[in-house]
This record gives structure tokens, sequence and C-alpha cells, in this order.
């Protein structure tokens, strides 16, 4: 499945998420999918832009590893429902990708925040504080590949490669 599509599909289901393990579940699966696109990306894109984009892909495997699989009680990724980001086949433009990826990202700290604000339990908390963390870092990543982007567009723009 085309990236642009997962990435819908991840905000419409962190949308839908109510119970605030399901948003850090959500959480998970953003940052399942920002190392797929960055892992894609860095085999398949610009070549220009393979090193940040392994550095996406190395920010999301981050992201994945600071949130408890185990206090999302299986629901998240079980052998019946692999993460989304599984169903990745490619990425068909690189631009709204990042694009939305990057408001995925943000929609999820924004979410995080919510849940860390409104929780009594300190192992949530400290869980949706990291998660912020590299949700935010995961962020900076695919700001750095826009900037690459756009630098790349500017020069093949005016004849430069």
């Amino acid at each position: 499945m085309d990236a642009v599509r997962l990435i819908a599909a991840g905000r419409h289901a962190l949308a839908q998420s109510g119970a605030a393990w399901d948003i850090v579940g959500e959480a998970w699966q953003a940052q399942a999918l920002t190392q797929g696109v960055g892992g894609y990306l860095a085999v398949t894109g610009p070549p220009e832009m393979r090193a940040e984009a392994r550095g996406l892909g190395e920010a999301g495997s981050r992201g994945c590893g600071v949130i408890d699989r185990a206090a999302l009680r299986g629901e998240v990724s079980t052998p019946d429902h692999p993460p989304r980001a599984a169903q990745l086949t490619q990425v068909s433009d690189v631009r709204q990708a990042l694009l939305g990826l990057q408001a995925l990202l943000g929609e999820v700290g924004i979410a995080l925040v919510g849940v860390a604000c409104a929780t009594d339990d300190e192992a949530l908390y400290w869980q949706c504080i990291e998660s912020i963390d590299a949700a935010d870092e995961s962020s900076d990543r695919v700001r750095a590949l826009l900037r690459r982007m756009a630098v790349r567009e500017r020069g093949s723009a005016s004849g430069v490669a």
C-alpha cells in the first residue's frame, strides 16, 4: 500500500482513539510507519536524500523502542494484526508522504501531551514523555528531508543538478 494512504489511515485511527493506551498504541504505529518510510526512501529515494532517509528510519526505530509494548497488551501488533507499516509497498509521492508523516507525528505529539497531562499513572506519564521526544526527533528528521527536497528542486529549476 502507498505511504500516503497508510499515513492517512494512521491519522484517522489516531483521531478515533479515545483511551490512553490506544493513543500510545497509535504513537507506536506512527513510529513504525516512520521507520518504514525512512527505510524505503533510504533504498529507493533520490541518492542525495538517502543518508537523511536512513536517519529517519533509525529515528522511527528508536521511537518504536521507547514504547513499552508489553504495556500495550498486544493490542497494537499481533500475528493476526501486523503493524500498519508492514503494508507499505511504495512511496509514490515523496513530498506528500513526508508532509503527511510530519502532520501525523505532530498530531501524535499533541495527543500524547493530552494523555500525559490527564493521567495519574506514573508509568503511563513517562511513557508519553519518552514517546513525545521520539515523535519530535522523527519530525525533525522529516523536516530535514523536506528541506533537502526544496534545495534539490530549486537546484533543478535553476539548471543546477
